[in-house]
């Protein structure tokens, strides 16, 4: 019989912390493609992230080489006839307190790195657009899950995501999840085929980076251990 033991810390505790501390969202890629077994090997990493009963809810749908292209063109060309939102999850319906002023800090640090001044409306419309555009990644991967398991279904594919994000991080691939993306959800279920019952959650657009772009240069800040939790101690 095989026994499964817990072992001290060892030094994969230090690989693992040097992939969660060195991770950035990628908003600019190299041109080249990703070789097919580079992206196998992410994959059969990510595989192995738990999920509720081992229901393994994800599915992705990913795009290379010519498609990439095409799947980029024509949304692009679709989001800039002003399509209403459309997401099979709802967006969240407010940015409220900590959370608008995290998300205000992580947007100013965005358009400071590309040189966009506060208040220039045309600029930051632009470099919103950029994520129609996959910012040029030579792929994007779109996560689903099956509607009927619901929010836990959801939940399971976001720790799918970060094991695919910190797979490929290990491989030197640079990536970015986009729930923009998800805001088109039914011209993306048409462009990829995706059948009834599955819900888009969001792409992940991925490749080489580019770490000369200015846009890669800075990196976001996250809240103490200690703010995020609460002992009980009795």
């Amino acid at each position: 019989m095989t026994r499964h033991l817990v072992e001290p810390a060892t030094a994969g505790h230090e690989v693992l912390h040097t992939l969660m501390e060195s991770r950035w969202s990628c908003r600019g890629f190299r041109p080249e493609p990703v070789p097919r077994e580079v992206i196998a090997a992410i994959l059969e990493t990510a595989r192995r992230a738990p999920s509720w009963c081992n229901t393994q809810p994800w599915h992705l749908h990913i795009a290379e080489a010519d498609a990439t292209n095409r799947f980029r063109a024509a949304l692009a060309e679709h989001v800039g006839q002003a399509p209403a939102e459309n997401p099979d999850i709802p967006f969240p319906e407010a940015y409220e307190g900590v959370y608008q002023e995290r998300r205000r800090a992580s947007g100013w640090q965005l358009y400071e790195s590309v040189g966009i001044a506060k208040g220039d409306r045309i600029a930051s419309a632009r470099q919103m657009m950029r994520n129609f555009e996959l910012f040029d990644a030579p792929h994007v991967a779109i996560v689903t899950t099956e509607a009927k398991l619901g929010t836990y279904g959801a939940v399971d594919c976001g720790v799918f995501v970060n094991s695919f994000l910190l797979a490929a991080h290990s491989h030197g691939i640079g990536t970015i999840p986009q729930a923009a993306l998800a805001s088109q959800a039914p011209f993306i279920r048409e462009f990829f085929d995706i059948p009834e019952g599955r819900q888009v959650l969001l792409g992940i657009s991925f490749g080489y980076p580019d770490v000369d772009h200015p846009i890669n240069s800075y990196r976001t800040e996250r809240q103490s251990s200690d703010e995020v939790v609460t002992w009980l101690e009795r």
